[in-house]
């Protein structure tokens, strides 16, 4: 295998492809909202699922880069290799690449502003500084226990009302709360990750969620989590027909099984729990959509 192939590998690990579901399911989710609603608009859609992508690939890069700087990824981590950290990728060129990836999506964005209005300017400004906040500066969101509050917004709140937003021009009280939904669910992929890394994160002074308050709250957080996201996806849930009934049933059965195995996995253990947990946030958001469409 020559240098450049094994480059590009890790740069596509560094990307963590695996991850990237939770960042289509809120513009897929808001797009089948807005052909519900008969006011789909496939170009702003693109844009939005561009700007998505983009952006948490870049977020993936710096939270590479400064959780690296700061001490939170060693070679103790249990999680999936770290490209800085493991010597993939030099800490300048992770740099480079993610201000790079994030010019993209901002270029990505003003497309949306030119089509929907100046006011998305500041929803771009807030993205990107969301993506450098959560790691960087010397109050990174993801040490003070905000993380959390972030993973709701920027995987939740933010990209499905404003993929609805630039399709419809306006938004709705289903739009907010299904925006809701999807975000409460996406907190537990960051719950797991914290979860696993406790040890870490304590001895690198990360200030999680379950750092702050421990994994007893941890394993009770992810369930409030899934409760919460039922009960904002009620109105949706309450036209579903008797098949779809049996969908939802379904899918808080793998829920409920995923959420077990926080009571008895550890570390390296916890690995493919947050793949399933991932995969359980874009099964939501089919679910969600299924029952939309169908």
């Amino acid at each position: 295998m020559n240098a450049s192939h094994t480059k590009v590998k890790a740069w596509i690990k560094a990307a963590r492809p695996r991850t990237l579901p939770a960042s289509v399911s809120p513009v897929l989710l808001a797009c089948a909202v807005a052909y519900s609603d008969g006011t789909f608009r496939w170009l702003p859609a693109l844009l939005c699922l561009g700007v998505a992508l983009l952006a948490q690939i870049a977020s993936n890069f710096a939270n590479d880069y400064f959780d690296f700087k700061k001490g939170a990824d060693t070679d103790q981590r249990v999680g999936p290799a770290r490209a800085v950290a493991s010597g993939w990728i030099t800490p300048r060129a992770m740099l480079t690449g993610t201000f790079i990836t994030l010019g993209l999506a901002c270029m990505l964005g003003l497309g949306l502003v030119w089509m929907c209005g100046w006011q998305l300017l500041l929803v771009g400004i807030a993205i990107a500084i969301g993506v450098l906040a959560y790691s960087a500066g010397p109050y990174p969101l993801a040490y003070i226990g905000l993380g959390d509050v972030c993973v709701l917004l920027f995987y939740g709140v933010i990209p499905v009302c404003f993929t609805y937003y630039v399709q419809a021009g306006h938004f709705t009280a289903l739009i907010f709360l299904l925006s809701l939904a999807l975000g409460f669910l996406s907190i537990n992929i960051l719950v797991v990750n914290n979860y696993r890394d406790y040890i870490q994160d304590k001895l690198a002074s990360k200030r999680t969620t379950i750092v702050l308050f421990g994994r007893k709250f941890g394993r009770v957080f992810y369930l409030l989590n899934g409760l919460f996201a039922l009960i904002a996806a009620l109105p949706l849930f309450m036209q579903a027909s008797r098949w779809q009934v049996l969908l939802i049933g379904l899918y808080y059965f793998l829920f409920i099984q995923t959420w077990k195995e926080l009571s008895f996995r550890e570390g390296k253990g916890l690995n493919p729990t947050l793949g399933k947990t991932a995969r359980n946030v874009f099964l939501f958001a089919f679910l969600l959509i299924v029952i939309l469409l169908f």
